[in-house]
């Protein structure tokens, strides 16, 4: 099969490596892409948000399925386009993907599926937004109700840090159009967990799990980033706990889109939280997590396009998906100052290493230069995701950082808690780095 893979990250560079060992692949090109997608396929000048030009170049190159990473295409409609020219496509329609574009209607979907979900209140108004947020007290939680690039969700200890944050949105439109309107929810203690299934629509396949990171800094400090590592199998994951969120979170949601007419296609990625009373779900998503796709997508033992044209031609029922248990952790390096301003265009060294059970996932790369001289530099915040995989979680994580100590470029900053027990922290925090931010 001809193969058009749409996207430019991490989660990308992993979706295309999986999807090169695939008997069936024929041909693989990428919308986007990157230096390490590079490595894999043609990567296609191609904005993977230019809904209009991916369409075209489809077509034009005869693909026979369009597997989209990113979540914008698909708010845009990215599917819907490509299902009306007969394509096959990987990923939810822009009316189903509404589970992530819109956290108000995610909320709406879960209290009608019966899903467990903490407490919420969705406001268009600012001024209801202050009024409410003065008298709940704290802590509580202020999400953007659209895209902001997982960077739109504040946790609030109070009052004043909760008006802070509606002002943020509602006020400064930090989030842009994604913030003009807020929901409101309570906050949750507990572990955070990351699951993943297929869905035909109909049929949801057997989901396996994750756990990332989403602060900048370790022991959970600093801002909110798109991710900064994550490890599977979760500490809690087990075989009876996939069957209790299948049942409870991932069918019920699947029959719900289905009877509202708009039937999920592609990955389902829920977010939860392991609380005292059980798990509930903070948010949908609609396509593999990134970085959290590095270490899942090495988990998939079957044909990754037999399931994706299952998914989006009907059929998952008919196909098998199958997960390993193999342990693996991800460690994302990252530009200096980001999340915030940062410089692009460092030469990336020790790339060409290698170390056993370990490999490396580009996301913010470029190339540089013309043939065997072309190098790769950094071409945005998060750069790499340095992925080891062993017996347990602690020797992947070892095989991880032995990996990443021997790539480096100017600026380079990760964290140094991924996959670590609760209590088992070292003392230094990328001391140096830190201070360089």
């Amino acid at each position: 099969m001809r193969v058009l893979l749409v996207g430019s990250g991490g989660r990308e560079h992993a979706l295309a490596w999986r999807l090169s060992q695939s008997p069936r692949l024929s041909e693989l090109k990428v919308a986007g892409g990157n230096a390490g997608t590079a490595q894999l396929a043609e990567n296609l000048p191609i904005n993977p948000e230019d809904v209009d030009a991916v369409l075209v170049a489809a077509k034009s190159h005869r693909m026979d399925l369009v597997v989209v990473g990113p979540e914008v295409p698909l708010a845009l409609g990215l599917a819907d386009r490509l299902t009306a020219d007969d394509i096959a496509v990987f990923g939810p329609t822009r009316a189903a993907a509404r589970l992530e574009s819109s956290k108000g209607f995610a909320r709406e979907i879960m209290a009608e599926a019966g899903v467990p979900s903490p407490d919420y209140r969705v406001f268009r108004d600012p001024s209801q937004a202050l009024e409410y947020v003065r008298s709940a007290g704290g802590p509580i939680v202020v999400k953007a109700d659209g895209l902001a690039a997982g960077k739109g969700v504040v946790v609030c200890p109070d009052p004043p840090s909760a008006e802070a944050a509606v002002r943020a949105c509602m006020h400064d439109r930090a989030f842009g159009a994604a913030g003009d309107t807020v929901v409101i929810e309570e906050f949750l203690s507990g572990v955070e967990v990351s699951v993943f299934a297929f869905c035909d629509g109909q049929e949801v396949s057997e989901p396996v799990a994750a756990s990332d990171y989403k602060t900048i800094g370790d022991h959970g400090q600093g801002p909110n980033t798109g991710g900064m590592g994550s490890f599977t199998p979760p500490v809690a994951w087990s075989p009876e706990f996939a069957r209790e969120v299948t049942e409870t979170v991932l069918r019920p949601t699947a029959q719900v889109m289905a009877r509202r007419g708009s039937p999920f296609r592609g990955v389902f990625y829920a977010g939860l939280m392991l609380t005292g009373s059980g798990p509930k779900v903070l948010e949908f998503n609609c396509r593999f997590g990134d970085p959290e796709a590095q270490v899942i997508l090495p988990l998939l033992a079957s044909d990754p396009i037999d399931v994706m044209v299952a998914c989006a031609r009907g059929g998952l029922a008919q196909t098998p998906v199958e997960w390993s248990r193999q342990p693996h952790v991800g460690v994302v390096m990252v530009s200096g100052g980001y999340p915030g301003r940062y410089q692009t265009g460092f030469p990336i060294a020790g790339l060409e290493s290698d170390a056993p059970n370990s490999r490396v996932f580009h996301a913010g790369t470029r190339l540089e230069g013309e043939g065997k001289s072309a190098r790769a530099v950094t071409s945005g915040g998060r750069v790499l995701t340095v992925v080891g995989r062993g017996d347990t979680v602690a020797a992947a994580r070892e095989r991880a950082y032995a990996r990443l100590a021997s790539i480096s470029f100017e600026g380079a900053y990760y964290r140094t808690d991924i996959a670590l027990p609760p209590g088992d922290l070292p003392p230094e925090v990328n001391a140096k780095a830190v201070k360089e931010r």
